[in-house]
């Protein structure tokens, strides 16, 4: 497996993850969407709640690959850190930015929701990058199962002020929840008030889906046979979705809180999707299918902000008179170009449809230019 190649499977594991991420989070309407493309209420899992932690666990793979390469052109150690530390911050930045976004009225940046995806990504990529850069891969897994292990004790055993025993089953009553409220209280999520579900601590969970990645990543720039190579994957992801899948029964998986049994079970997952597109691409040499994929997988900055800025754009920013009163863009298209002539659950499927459909020309358009954006 040559370099090229492996990059190849990685930016269509990638942008599988992006095309899930535009999928789920634009649906015509929120009032009709199929299960699969909801996440859990609470406990449990479905596809959607799959879409983030693949994400940072490529996000993982991603860091040790390029530090390793950028070792080898000769960065210096400090020089390595201080881009892990500068970089972290501006992915942070640009999640703050695309949350604050129009920035009027003032309360959009006064009262602004500090947590948020972007930020969650750019402190773990921080964070678990400065953790495991130059130190051993037994090490960096004793990091992984320090933070599990202690995120685990923390939410089962620490009782919150005000409560009477620990619970991980009611959203704002978890010692998360008070945390998230002592820290950041009126920056928290607009949908829930009292919690926020990438909150500070559940992000320190969030750090070991990075770790993972990082792991995964090392394993598959070893030397050894690419079958090798992919045995090792699929029996460690496998392992580490059935352990987490065991753990769920007395730890729920749970996306909110980012509980330790879904850091294994969705590291797993990403892992097996990653074995079975880098086999398909190696080894079976079928890489037409991908394409689409790799072009969602080359920007997924631009995905994530330009997609952010324009669903706030359509969805409140611009406004049309239809029916005797004003209705964003976005409502007017859904109803009048899909729900005139669909059922209102697969008018939003296909209005969610056409958004990744445009997008993917857009992402094309920057990909036949050889247009890349990095921070």
């Amino acid at each position: 497996m040559n370099r090229t190649e492996r990059w190849v499977a990685l930016d269509a594991v990638r942008g599988m993850t992006v095309a899930g991420m535009l999928l789920v989070n634009n649906p015509g309407t929120w009032a009709a969407v199929y299960p699969p493309l909801a996440h859990a209420p609470w406990h449990g899992w479905t596809p959607t709640d799959l879409v983030f932690p693949f994400f940072l666990f490529i996000v993982g793979i991603t860091t040790e690959l390029s530090l390793a390469r950028r070792s080898t052109l000769g960065a210096t150690d400090v020089m390595i850190r201080w881009r892990i530390v500068a970089r972290g911050g501006l992915i942070v930045l640009c999640g703050l930015l695309l949350t604050a976004f129009p920035y009027v009225p003032i309360t959009r940046i006064t009262s602004i929701r500090i947590p948020g995806v972007l930020q969650r990504i750019g402190v773990c990529y921080a964070v678990s990058a400065l953790l495991a850069w130059r130190r051993p891969t037994g090490i960096v897994a004793m990091w992984c199962a320090g933070l599990m292990l202690g995120y685990w004790a923390v939410l089962t055993l620490v009782t919150p002020p005000g409560q009477s025993i620990p619970t991980i089953d009611v959203p704002d009553g978890t010692i998360a929840a008070y945390v998230d409220r002592w820290l950041l209280n009126g920056h928290l999520w607009a949908l829930s008030k009292t919690w926020d579900p990438e909150g500070p601590l559940s992000t320190g969970s969030a750090v070991a889906t990075s770790l993972l990645g990082i792991i995964a990543g090392r394993w598959m720039r070893d030397r050894a046979p690419v079958a090798v190579r992919l045995n090792g994957l699929f029996g460690t992801a496998a392992l580490a979705a059935a352990t987490g899948l065991c753990w769920g029964w007395v730890f729920p998986i749970n996306k909110n809180l980012w509980t330790s049994s879904y850091v294994l079970f969705s590291a797993g997952m990403a892992g097996l999707v990653l074995g079975t597109v880098t086999w398909l691409i190696e080894s079976v040499g079928t890489a037409g299918w991908a394409r689409p994929f790799v072009t969602f997988g080359r920007n997924p900055l631009v995905a994530f902000l330009g997609s952010g800025l324009m669903a706030r754009t359509i969805g409140s920013l611009i406004t049309l008179e239809s029916d005797g009163q004003r209705r964003s863009l976005q409502q007017v298209i859904f109803e009048r170009g899909f729900g005139s002539w669909l059922s209102p659950i697969n008018a939003s499927l296909a209005y969610a449809v056409s958004f990744v459909a445009v997008w993917y020309l857009i992402l094309r358009w920057f990909d036949r230019r050889g247009w890349i954006v990095k921070l």
